[in-house]
């Protein structure tokens, strides 16, 4: 079979970025007044998610750093609900793979999934945080605040701050309680969980973190306690206009060479593909993907392969390092049971291409509109087949680096690794 052949484009996004992290942070945290609410010896707990946030551990070690200045001691806490295989082992190999560790932050990670309950909901569902946080002197509150791959929330509170404070600090216990109700759970009693813990629980301020399509760090914002409901859901509409988006809407294949939990909570931005697959939940109406193939899994994801439901096709290579235990733990707490589901298994790209385009019905694969990425995280560089060119060229934000090409695939036919300046 012919396959169409592709050429490397270029996006040109735009955002802001943060330049200096820790002039950043100094300058944020003194804007909340955290000198005033300090005092010699503290103990201060710094919540660290599991997700692959740009410059997480020189945001941590910053934090760590203007702490210390102010005579505290702070110790970072895993705060990431039922990943890592839902131990407390497991959630420092996560850390230690996004670059968090003692050594390099500056501060003891403290790992346990004992939590405390520090009250309950209006509607009665209780509220448990981490224990070591609980017994500290204060919680330095940090999180990402993103839009949701699993819903869209009508007040706004998504994947932020009050996420990390309800699951993320209420360990494997509080996941498993907000997870049971589904999307119902996560997008409105979520939030009530997270008013309890910022009520109940020594929040000292948040830390805010927004990104550009890039990748980067685009905003670095301290928000005082009572003020982190309202001021996260108007920076979810900033983080929003921030994203990036494939460069087409209607799509034969899109091959992503990984999926991990690095990328995305659900191994691939559901915002990005088009793809949310939870019972109930109606599907985006854009983009329109036919077929989508998994190549590969992160290294940083530990085998935990949640999200391969989400595609068409994969190969023999990502199938062979599932690590079914760390999967299904996470996949089984979200109740989101499709995303784990194994799609069909091919021995390599070339096969998994070709058996898309032998079922993308009537479409000569030549003319197939296939697009291939690195992972959902970036894409910036992407290639494309040369029949999306005619509607790419000239528009102002795509540069055509490499004009189109046939594919080439390894002896063992795979796609070759993405070079730095291609990712």
């Amino acid at each position: 079979m012919s396959l169409p052949k592709i050429a490397l484009i270029k996006q040109h996004f735009k955002g802001p970025v943060v330049s200096d992290i820790d002039a950043a942070m100094a300058e944020q945290l003194s804007a909340v007044n955290i000198e005033e609410t300090i005092k010699p010896g503290m103990r201060v707990a710094i919540t660290a998610g599991s997700r692959g946030i740009a410059n997480i551990a020189v945001i941590i070690r910053a934090a760590v750093a203007e702490l210390k200045k102010l005579g505290a001691s702070p110790f970072i806490v895993p705060t990431m609900g039922s990943h890592g295989g839902a131990t407390a082992e497991g959630q420092v190999e996560v850390l230690h793979s996004l670059g968090v560790t003692e050594e390099f932050c500056g501060a003891p990670v403290l790992s346990s999934m004992d939590v405390v309950q520090i009250g309950e909901t209006p509607a009665g569902m209780p509220v448990y945080i981490d224990r070591n946080a609980h017994e500290a002197d204060g919680i330095l509150l940090m999180g990402r605040v993103k839009v949701h791959t699993d819903f869209k929330s009508p007040i706004h509170i998504e994947s932020g701050l009050m996420k990390m404070a309800a699951i993320g600090l209420g360990k494997h216990k509080q996941a498993l309680l907000i997870h049971s109700y589904g999307v119902h759970g996560i997008r409105d009693l979520m939030p009530e969980v997270a008013a309890v813990v910022l009520e109940k629980a020594n929040v000292l301020c948040g830390v805010a973190i927004t990104e550009n399509a890039f990748e980067q760090t685009a905003k670095i914002e301290a928000v005082p306690t009572e003020k982190i409901r309202e001021r996260e859901a108007e920076l979810l509409q900033e983080s929003a206009a921030l994203m990036p988006k494939l460069p087409v809407e209607d799509i034969d294949i899109l091959l992503v060479d990984e999926i991990g939990k690095n990328y995305s909570g659900t191994g691939m931005d559901t915002n990005i593909i088009g793809r949310i697959r939870i019972l109930g939940v109606k599907e985006p109406e854009s983009p329109r993907i036919k077929y989508i193939v998994a190549s590969n899994l992160s290294e940083e994801s530990h085998g935990n392969a949640l999200g391969i439901g989400l595609a068409d096709l994969t190969t023999k290579r990502l199938f062979d390092v599932i690590d079914y235990q760390k999967m299904n733990e996470n996949v089984i707490t979200s109740s989101f049971l499709s995303r784990a589901a194994i799609p069909i298994v091919l021995e390599n790209d070339r096969a998994a291409i070709q058996t898309a385009l032998r079922s993308n019905w009537g479409v000569q694969p030549e003319n197939a509109r296939f697009i291939r990425i690195p992972d959902t995280l970036h894409l910036e560089y992407i290639y494309v087949s040369e029949s999306l060119l005619p509607e790419l060229r000239g528009l102002d934000h795509i540069e055509v680096v490499r004009e189109p090409e046939e594919m080439v695939f390894n002896q063992d036919g795979y796609f070759a690794k993405w070079h730095v300046d291609e990712k």
